[in-house]
């Protein structure tokens, strides 16, 4: 997708109704769609959570994840996901965790992990449908506002890649 308003679009076509969790985006993503027309019917609600603290106790991330795969990695991304979308009407949830700086030695300053998480149709009266989830881990050059955002738009330009995975 090229731009923000196609993916608006292919959301609105196809029924999606988004939340983010988001950590070094600091709710750049759903700003980012929030800036188009319509943006209410596309966008439920947005998760900013940048502690360990708030990805816990708002998204149910766990203390064993975060210690087998640090908070820089698609494992964390995925629970942040699911945890959002558990808390919300949305049938697509995406997060980002990541570092933007040179704080630390052992991640590069730009590196992104990102997860979409997409709730199915339901079978049956009342239920919730499957989740499909998907993720990925990318580097982006530049500097902080640069990194932060290209993961703005990296994200939702992913959304009709993996939608089409469904």
């Amino acid at each position: 997708m090229d731009t923000i308003e196609q993916v608006a679009e292919f959301m609105r076509s196809n029924g999606l109704l988004l939340v983010t969790a988001e950590s070094c985006t600091a709710g750049l993503i759903a700003a980012t769609l929030g800036d188009i027309p319509g943006a209410g019917k596309l966008l439920d609600c947005a998760f900013v959570t940048y502690s360990v603290d708030a990805k816990q106790r708002n998204l149910a991330v766990q203390d064993s994840t975060l210690q087998q795969y640090n908070l820089t990695s698609e494992e964390v991304a995925r629970e942040m996901a699911q945890g959002a979308l558990r808390n919300t009407r949305a049938n697509l949830a995406i997060s980002n965790t990541g570092v933007v700086d040179d704080t630390d030695s052992s991640i590069p300053a730009g590196t992104q992990c990102f997860a979409w998480v997409f709730r199915l149709p339901g079978t049956g009266k009342g239920e919730g449908g499957a989740l499909k989830v998907f993720s990925e881990k990318c580097v982006f050059q530049g500097d902080r506002t640069q990194i932060r955002e290209a993961s703005a738009h990296y994200a939702l330009g992913r959304i009709p890649h993996y939608f089409a995975k469904l």
